[in-house]
């Protein structure tokens, strides 16, 4: 039972590192042109 002492708050913290992990990859334009991007690949010489 104690272990719960450790573990949420751990988990809550992790949580916010993917959210502010997220937030980072929208603003920097990440998934703006996802499609462009994967046309680029194949047509590349």
């Amino acid at each position: 039972m104690d272990i719960l002492y450790l573990l949420i708050p751990l988990s809550v913290v992790l949580v916010f590192f993917i959210l502010a992990a997220l937030g980072w990859a929208i603003y920097r334009g990440q998934f703006d042109d996802v499609e462009r991007e994967g046309q680029r690949i194949l047509e590349q010489d």
